[in-house]
């Protein structure tokens, strides 16, 4: 299929036609669900580009929108979209200094926040910011010098029914090379890089990877997705456009840690994630054996592990599947709705124990893999297809090739355009044939599914001469009930070790089964917390190589959060700032016996 180039404004009104349901999308807010329809979403569009318009904004100014997911995301970034302006979309995560330095370095014209809250992380630092002329508060605001979103719309109104064919015009003229979007890179090292990105890096990228989708909307009555992932993040906004074109109503959840409930309400079919909360559902799934007994607790343990071996090109005898489905798989996918057909993930490596049991309890469950320079997707399993372990093949019109030192390089029509005004990292990231050069280490295999290894900086060397790509080790570990996080460490050292994070919860549990106290002051310092964990390693080490065994470890009482800097917005470990924290626990580890 040839793809004309577009603009991401074509394709979201292409789907409107496509939509059974008349709503564009819903957000949920205090635990109540708000729908918005197709033609309130289009007038909202309307008014809010030209209340821009009358406020200055132009074809390629920047406006920074640092909100929460919800429909009015939606329909600021297709106002400025369609105004030929550029979105600077940032984290609600992200610490002020770096909001401060992204609203500078982009020259961000206007500001959006979400409300006073997300607000005061930048409310001390926003005078310095010269180039910002107006800051607009989406929900509402106690602060005098912010505009309401509600102000700037009913300015638009009135400019509209001044000037009936303005918008058209403007809107006429975004073309499809023009900049969309500059999304700074959230990144381990330096400060943050901004990508950027056209209509038709993102638009063409949607429409090619939307060819991976497991399923045909209109197969469907009223098709609904969860959508929980930032769309600050290339990821899921894309994905967002994907739902927007094929007439899908995204349903913007309002705290992940009720997913659960917003799954049983929405009934969605398809959801974009991150592997983490996979892991975190599937370690749920197989604690609740646990609280069973006998013939029950056999037979539940014995279809969790059926799944847990499923392999999608060898598949387990149709009997034994149909059983283990009726007494356990049945039930667990009522967990999530009961019409969810599959899950795409990215962002990050999943293991593959955990795609083996997805797809076992008859969920799809296809790893994907790209950056956001390059739109993001750059790889997916083929419609029909799984490989386990594998982020897929290209998808149309990407090129991949593995260089020398095992870097995976790029070509296709979503490499990003270059980081604004860092012409010296552009040119470090994209050579004179024009490969993009990703960081990340992976092979091809005889038949051109890709396998991720880990990033090229998270690889390091022991003493002894052997490289370790410590990603691998941690997902195993994670993948443990009782290990919430790991970072695994050792360069330079003789041997690997972690930092461990336990799932207290999980343990706690055990601890009252087992008839114990939970010991809440000095939890990582009790024998029974530390035995219960070496059993969990020593799991993981069976099936590594001598030289990736983690040997010892450290456990740490409180997580590693994106507030202490530990971690990305989008949970990618930081280790430098790891490595630098921790230095004394992990010199602790390795203190009385590098002699061994």
């Amino acid at each position: 299929m040839k793809y004309e180039p577009t603009t991401i404004l074509s394709i979201v009104e292409q789907g409107f036609e496509q939509n059974k349901a008349g709503i564009i999308s819903a957000v949920k807010r205090n635990g109540e669900w708000h729908e918005t329809s197709i033609d309130d979403f289009q007038q909202m569009v309307r008014d809010l580009a030209l209340g821009l318009y009358e406020l200055g904004v132009r074809k390629g100014d920047k406006v920074s929108l640092h909100a929460e997911n919800s429909t009015e995301w939606l329909v600021i970034d297709q106002a400025v979209l369609s105004l030929g302006a550029a979105v600077v979309p940032i984290y609600t995560t992200q610490p002020g200094e770096q909001i401060k330095y992204i609203l500078e370095n982009s020259e961000a014209k206007v500001h959006f926040v979400s409300n006073d809250e997300v607000f005061s992380e930048t409310k001390p630092l926003i005078k310095e910011v010269k180039n910002v002329k107006a800051v607009i508060s989406i929900l509402g605001s106690n602060h005098k010098k912010l505009r309401t979103l509600d102000e700037i719309l009913e300015m638009g109104h009135k400019k509209g029914e001044e000037d009936p064919t303005l918008f058209e015009k403007l809107k006429s003229e975004v073309h499809p090379d023009d900049l969309a979007t500059l999304i700074y890179t959230s990144g381990t090292t330096g400060v943050p890089k901004g990508v950027m990105l056209t209509h038709d890096n993102i638009a063409g990228n949607a429409l090619r990877a939307y060819e991976l989708f497991p399923f045909e909307p209109e197969e469907y009555k009223e098709p609904k997705v969860i959508s929980y992932l930032p769309l600050a993040h290339m990821f899921e906004r894309t994905a967002s456009y994907i739902y927007l074109n094929c007439g899908i109503p995204p349903y913007y959840i309002e705290d992940v840690e009720e997913i659960r409930d917003d799954f049983a309400t929405v009934k969605p079919i398809y959801l974009v994630t991150v592997p983490r909360l996979l892991e975190k559902i599937v370690t749920g799934i197989k604690v609740k054996g646990q609280e069973m007994s006998g013939l029950k607790k056999q037979l539940y343990y014995w279809a969790v592990n059926l799944a847990e071996n499923y392999d999608p090109e060898n598949p387990p005898a149709k009997w034994k599947w149909k059983i283990a489905d009726k007494l356990v798989y049945s039930k667990i996918r009522q967990l999530f709705g009961g019409r969810m057909i599959g899950f795409n993930v990215g962002g990050a490596a999943l293991s593959p124990n955990i795609a083996r049991f997805i797809n076992g309890i008859g969920i799809y469950c296809g790893l994907g893999y790209g950056l956001t320079e390059t739109s993001p997707v750059l790889t997916g399993p083929p419609k029909g297809e799984l490989r386990v372990g594998s982020s897929g093949k290209p998808i149309a019109d990407v090129e991949i090739r593995i260089a020398e030192d095992g870097e995976i390089l790029a070509k296709g029509p979503g490499i990003m355009k270059g980081y604004y005004k860092m012409p010296e990292k552009t040119d470090e990231a994209i050579d004179e044939d024009g490969w993009f050069h990703t960081g990340d280490i992976g092979h091809l295999d005889e038949d051109g599914w890709l396998f991720v290894t880990d990033r090229k900086k998270s690889l390091f060397k022991l003493s002894t001469g052997k490289y370790v790509a410590p990603q691998p080790i941690e997902n195993a570990l994670v993948n443990s009930g009782f290990i919430e996080q790991a970072v695994v460490v050792g360069n330079e050292h003789k041997f690997c070790a972690a930092l461990i994070v336990p799932n207290w919860g999980n343990m706690k549990k055990r601890f009252e089964t087992k008839g114990h106290t939970f010991p809440e002051e000095n939890p990582t310092e009790n024998e029974f917390v530390i035995k219960r964990i070496q059993k969990e390693v020593d799991k993981v080490n069976e099936k590594l190589s001598k030289w990736e065994k983690v040997k010892r470890f450290k456990l740490l009482k409180d997580q590693f959060t994106i507030e202490a800097g530990e971690i990305t917005p989008t949970l990618k470990v930081k280790r430098n700032v790891i490595n630098e924290k921790y230095k004394e626990e992990i010199d602790s580890i390795y203190a009385d016996i590098e002699s061994e």
